[in-house]
């Protein structure tokens, strides 16, 4: 995933996965035999109630640098188009922005949070909601605008975050997003979460899955 002379932007969401990885990839620069870069970007949607301040400081004390793309998506989204299913939209538009300051910056790569519990819940919406096997990949190029994306936390299982984020007690930050917790993702979470009381082992066996599986992508 990383080679020498990488410049990486993190997307940083505020999240606990986003905060992790920082930590994860700003430890690694530190023994890791390839010398790399890395910079947090957030991609603020434009509401009031998104206070970065403990975020800055945490990039502060991390000693990586951190930037702010200020833009108005969430008053496109919910203003404007009144979008409603307004997930994709925002997802796409946030991408561009990333991809474009990441380009901007002079980065090649640009690492994402999503963990393991993420690539399960993207291959049963794909399956249930669009007819088709499909999830994110540990390595994604995007050659519309020359940038590799990198997943370096799907082998974690969600579980595992939380206590760790709770343990160092990191700055997370909620999402302001009026849709937040009632999306098609959260209800395949709580979905796989029913099914865990009879299969209490079905978060591996859907990742089994996938890791044996021909999803584009992934290993063989």
């Amino acid at each position: 995933m990383i080679n020498e002379g990488d410049r990486i932007a993190i997307g940083i969401s505020g999240g606990k996965d986003s905060l992790i990885l920082a930590l994860a990839l700003r430890q690694l620069q530190r023994f890791y035999p390839k010398k790399f870069e890395i910079i947090g970007i957030t991609v603020s949607l434009g509401f009031d109630n998104f206070n970065l301040t403990g975020v800055k400081q945490f990039f502060e004390k991390l000693e990586v640098p951190f930037e702010v793309i200020e833009t108005q998506i969430g008053e496109i989204i919910f203003d404007v188009r009144k979008e409603p299913n307004p997930c994709s939209l925002c997802s796409k538009m946030r991408k561009g922005a990333l991809y474009d300051y990441a380009k901007k910056l002079g980065c090649n790569k640009i690492a994402l949070g999503h963990n393991k519990d993420d690539i399960n819940q993207t291959l049963l919406m794909s399956l249930l909601y669009e007819g088709r096997i499909h999830t994110m990949a540990p390595k994604t190029y995007i050659d519309q605008v020359e940038l590799d994306i990198i997943r370096p936390l799907i082998y974690v299982p969600e579980g595992d975050i939380k206590g760790f984020v709770k343990r160092e007690n990191l700055p997370v930050v909620k999402s302001p997003c009026p849709a937040d917790g009632k999306t098609k993702r959260e209800d395949i979470k709580q979905l796989i979460y029913a099914i865990q009381k009879e299969i209490p082992r079905v978060q591996d066996h859907i990742f089994g899955a996938v890791s044996r599986s021909q999803i584009q992508g992934w290993p063989k």
